[in-house]
């Protein structure tokens, strides 16, 4: 995976789905987290965010997805767990197959990280303003009515 620390900061770079269905957005976090996020993973050396985004839903939910237009590359700048992070994060709308167990909205799925467990769950996309989502400007971006491609660097 593409991470790495250097000097003061941990680098990486991440790709992620944007999973919307019926007026929803998927997130996840693992379930020591009290944040959400859109679910992805770290890029491989050599491997296209694409790319990435197939193999982590793959790996994290056992589903094959389809990947489509890339709508958001984000620099991201905050701390975690004591530590400063720069991260280039690639946003790529994304479906299931029809019938995928992961389109029922009425409960939330797991999934598997390494040994970490992880939830997902739909949220309304008009009420993302009270969900703690990170990157945070992705409470607006997706409530717009047409996702279109955006630069974003987001300080904290």
């Amino acid at each position: 995976m593409i991470s790495f620390d250097l000097g003061s900061h941990k680098f990486q770079v991440r790709a992620a789905a944007i999973f919307i269905w019926e007026g929803s957005v998927l997130l996840h976090r693992r379930e020591e987290d009290s944040f959400w996020a859109l679910p992805g993973g770290r890029v491989e050396p050599g491997e296209d965010a694409a790319k990435t985004v197939v193999r982590e839903m793959r790996e994290e939910i056992g589903q094959d997805v389809v990947c489509g237009p890339l709508t958001y590359i984000a620099e991201s700048f905050f701390e975690d767990g004591g530590r400063l992070n720069h991260e280039i994060g690639f946003y790529f709308q994304a479906s299931f197959a029809v019938g995928s167990r992961f389109l029922d909205a009425t409960q939330s799925h797991t999934g598997v990280e390494g040994n970490q467990r992880l939830e997902f769950k739909w949220f309304q996309l008009e009420s993302l303003g009270g969900v703690d989502l990170h990157p945070s400007f992705l409470r607006q971006s997706l409530s717009e009515p047409t996702p279109h491609f955006k630069h974003i660097v987001q300080q904290g």
